[in-house]
């Protein structure tokens, strides 16, 4: 059975091309950018809170690399180093391998250096933190949307917890819709390069990992302001379009986490210019609604008509 530094030479060491000093040492050595801004981020991920105990090991890699990558992105920030901590119940060394290879995987597609953390033995938690820069005051934040401004988000909405579902066998699917759900929710793609093609358009961003109405309710709060947003235009998969009629299939979209979407706002003259910065990046946008002055939060059908529904979202001290 390996130990503890053999695992960590074996699977947590790797290249460290954009760091002074990388795992090895009591801390990693970085220099940062001239002129560039500091970005971080932690995230945690829970065994049996966020993903099934019997997760496929490499696939949870990738999603605990994609998480924090994403919060860099709603930023606007360029990735560049990342530290993992992780606590095992056992020292498996083929779980250590796939999972490895999934983490860095992902992180090398985007140039990220993963330079130290620490493990320990304990119930199965994952924790990261990456960091990223930014130049000076281009950071997307999520207290800068204005009155008048466009609603959009990136991608296509309720599809992860579509999979969920799927997992925990509430909604049975054909092979193809399933495997395309399945693949949403346990190795999502972050939207770093329209994250960076946002600087300079977006007033506020935010990923939407905790579901659409949560999250765009933080821009509304952080900015004091409200939002109308028309039920109708709100992206949808194929599965999801399926299954529009289902009890229960809006408030997958609405509410339902673990998309990994940027969900953005700008001036409404930029639109052109947004789609543009969009087709650049490779991914779709759809506008969705817009802000207002007033601090409520409408949502509207097909007809105009106000609909019941709370804005909120998964909280870890609240969701089941």
């Amino acid at each position: 059975m390996p130990g503890e530094f053999d695992l960590i030479r074996r699977y947590f060491s790797t290249p460290t091309p954009h760091a002074i000093l990388g795992v090895g040492d009591d801390c990693a050595l970085m220099a940062l950018t001239p002129g560039q801004e500091l970005a971080v981020s932690t995230d945690m991920l829970v065994a049996g809170r966020h993903f099934m105990n019997d997760a496929d090991p490499r696939r949870l890699g990738h999603k605990s690399a994609a998480v924090n990558l994403s919060d860099i992105a709603a930023m606007g920030a360029t990735p560049r180093w990342v530290t993992l901590g992780l606590a095992l119940p056992t020292p498996d060394e083929r779980w250590v391998a796939g999972f490895s290879a999934g983490f860095h995987g992902l992180l090398a597609q985007h140039g990220v250096d993963w330079v130290g953390g620490d493990t320990t033995a304990g119930p199965l938690t994952i924790s990261v933190t990456i960091l990223g820069e930014v130049p000076p005051l281009q950071a997307l934040r999520r207290s800068g949307a204005q009155a008048g401004d466009d609603v959009w988000v990136s991608g296509t909405l309720g599809d992860a917890a579509l999979g969920l579902q799927c997992l925990q066998e509430e909604m049975p699917l054909p092979p193809d819709e399933r495997q395309f759900c399945l693949d949403r929710l346990e190795i999502p793609v972050p939207r770093i390069a329209l994250g960076q093609a946002l600087r300079g358009l977006a007033h506020a961003a935010i990923d939407v990992s905790d579901g659409l109405l949560a999250d765009l309710g933080h821009i509304l709060e952080a900015s004091g302001v409200g939002a109308v947003l028309d039920l109708e235009t709100l992206p949808r998969s194929a599965a999801m379009r399926r299954r529009r009629a289902l009890p229960g299939a809006d408030a997958l979209l609405l509410s339902g986490g673990d998309d990994y979407e940027l969900c953005f706002t700008a001036a409404p003259e930029r639109a052109a210019q947004v789609q543009q910065a969009a087709a650049r990046a490779g991914v779709a946008v759809t506008r969705i609604g817009a802000i207002t002055a007033a601090r409520e939060r409408v949502l509207r059908d097909a007809h105009g008509r106000p609909l019941p529904l709370a804005w909120q979202g998964f909280d870890h001290f609240r969701s089941p």
